[in-house]
């Protein structure tokens, strides 16, 4: 698709609820413009036939009526200007919101393989400065060109009809004026999409800085940060200001160039008043219609100039909207649903992996060959060292990274998850991630997050169970504390025990603890793996940990290494084989623990 075609597109698009603000404004802006034009011809017809000639002796006693209609013309061009202006502002603040929403709508549906090939940073600015660009060109710019060329149009046909030869000498500027804007304008496109650019990798490192600040001053890189900040923000100081003596130039010499004309036309003008080549009120009349054109004229560069950046800008947004959603489509009616049980899988719930095989975009394989088999109701144990494609494994079910054909099926219930609308499949499937996300909101409006039409007595009774009920009782607030900025308010523990609670309001028949106990003690582990023991009878559950007294009590455990499945059996059966599985165990589990485990079975 050709990139005018795109852009053209895309102002469609957006315009929706615009478009009837947008025609006002030009309509406004067009009879602004005429009012204007008129003013000029009300100060010849005084100067030539009021009080030059006396034709109109009444007129010539009585100034005031001229001053009078001179009033109103400015009167009603000062209405038609604020009803252009209001209604510009409204044609463009639905052309963003429009916009904004387009974004963010698409960002939420766009595959983690394209989230992990972009920055937060740069995703924030393209949705934000970028579509403010693109607005204020749109809606401003477009509506100044539609402005400048009717202005064009009345000016220089109101100057032909009093003085061709003054005419021709303005004309004879005119393609000066664009020539040399059009310069500008190829010389300004790439240092401004350079610019561009370097606002994003700053916005990124701001960003990373906010959010990893416990990071930062853990590791004492107070020091390194700002160095790397100032050196982005001198990057992008620099290129700005490169681009400022750019565009001071462009003024300069555009100045000088249309000084130059408001000069020769004076010069010219007054010669031609004095051998009566044209009229005293002609030639004032001339004059103010060259002065009215020069500036608008002028403003083209400015106008290219904001052609050039939201041109970088539409490329920026185009690049997320093109980019392929994940298809959400929902899985019959919602009466169909409701008599199938709601948004369950309500056929037999096992989870098969045949023969997987997965490598990240551009990378090396992470999974090779893995089958197993997990029946309805039963824990799934996944044991392995960093980078044994643990994670992996279950962003593969939950198709946060999809299956290529030919690299084996996953199936849930006997049917393949890639028949599975996604809407269904994660409805089904809860997760608790080692680094459990939380909103800047109260904790209990975290734990609802997955149910927000939950009562209070079903989140304590989740908190409860993820045994969190009694931390959060501690705070003066209670339920209603608010939680900081990914959650920092809370401990690790905490809020892995809060991201707990909130996959269990959601009562999905299959649950995924992706090393989510990491961050509590053995103690609290213990007590939450016995909580959940009863509530998740007949739930199919994922237990990924590297913790041994975790995974024993599993139905099966399986131990991957380097993406292979290296053992899968019980607890008892692996310890028997002497592999991978009971040299971590001999590691982990001392004298004194092993006791401890042959007293209580360790299950969850």
């Amino acid at each position: 698709m050709k990139e005018g075609h795109k852009k053209y597109r895309l102002i469609v698009r957006f315009f929706t609820g615009a478009k009837r603000y947008f025609m006002i404004a030009v309509g406004a802006s067009f009879l602004t413009t005429a009012l204007n034009s008129l003013m000029p011809q009300i100060f010849r017809f005084t100067i030539d036939s009021v009080l030059g000639d006396g034709r109109y002796p009444y007129l010539a006693g009585h100034l005031w009526i001229m001053a009078l209609v001179l009033a109103l013309v400015a009167v009603l061009s000062g209405i038609s200007m604020y009803l252009s202006r209001s209604r510009t502002a409204m044609a463009g603040e639905s052309f963003a919101k429009n916009m904004r929403d387009a974004l963010f709508m698409h960002v939420q549906k766009l595959p983690m393989s394209w989230h992990d090939k972009n920055q937060t940073g740069d995703i924030i600015q393209r949705c934000t400065s970028d579509v403010e660009v693109i607005r204020n060109f749109v809606v401003t710019q477009l509506l100044e060109v539609f402005r400048t060329v009717f202005l064009v149009a009345v000016s220089f046909s109101m100057m032909v009809s009093m003085n061709v030869k003054l005419s021709l000498v303005v004309l004879l500027f005119v393609p000066v004026v664009a020539a040399y804007s059009a310069v500008f304008y190829r010389l300004i496109a790439r240092r401004f999409t350079d610019a561009d650019e370097a606002e994003g990798e700053l916005s990124t490192v701001v960003q990373e800085n906010a959010t990893g600040v416990r990071v930062v001053r853990a590791f004492g890189r107070e020091k390194f940060e700002m160095d790397r900040f100032r050196e982005k923000n001198d990057a992008f100081a620099g290129l700005w200001i490169r681009l400022g003596t750019l565009s001071g130039l462009y003024w300069g010499v555009g100045d000088l160039i249309t000084g130059l004309q408001v000069v020769a036309v004076i010069v010219l003008g007054a010669v031609e008043a004095v051998h009566g080549a044209i009229s005293v009120g002609e030639f004032v009349a001339f004059a103010s219609y060259n002065t009215t054109l020069v500036w608008p004229v002028r403003g083209l560069g400015r106008i290219l100039s904001d052609m050039s950046k939201a041109g970088v800008s539409f490329e920026r947004v185009d690049y997320i909207i093109s980019a392929k959603e994940e298809e959400y489509e929902e899985y019959g009616t919602e009466e169909e649903r409701a008599a199938a049980g709601g948004n369950r899988i309500t056929t037999e719930t096992d989870v098969v992996f045949s023969d997987v095989s997965f490598c990240y975009e551009d990378g090396p394989e992470v999974l090779s060959g893995v089958s197993f088999e997990v029946p309805k109701g039963t824990t799934f144990g996944i044991l392995g060292g960093t980078g044994s494609g643990k994670s992996t494994v279950v962003q593969l079910l939950t198709r946060f990274y999809e299956l290529e054909e030919g690299n084996g099926t996953i199936s849930v219930g006997g049917r393949d998850i890639r028949d599975l609308p996604l809407t269904e499949l994660r409805r089904n499937v809860g997760m608790v991630l080692q680094e459990p996300f939380l909103y800047s909101r109260t904790i209990g409006e975290n734990i609802a997050a997955a149910k927000p039409d939950a009562t209070f007595e079903e989140i304590r009774n989740a908190a409860k169970i993820a045994c969190i009920d009694d931390a959060i009782m501690g705070f003066p607030d209670g339920y209603d504390t608010l939680v900081g900025e990914r959650g920092v308010t809370l401990s690790g523990g905490q809020r892995q025990r809060v991201a707990i609670a909130r996959m269990l309001l959601e009562r999905a028949p299959i649950l995924v603890f992706d090393d989510s106990l990491s961050a509590v003690d053995s103690q609290t582990d213990a007590l939450i793996r016995k909580a959940l023991r009863e509530y998740m009878s007949g739930t199919t559950v994922f237990l990924i940990s590297h913790r041994i007294t975790t995974l024993m009590g599993a139905s099966r455990i399986m131990v991957l290494n380097r993406g292979r499945v290296e053992e899968i059996g019980t607890h008892r059966e692996l310890l028997s084989r002497g592999g991978i599985y009971r040299q971590i165990y001999d590691i982990q589990m001392s004298h004194d623990d092993r006791k401890k485990v042959k007293q209580t079975d360790g299950s969850i």
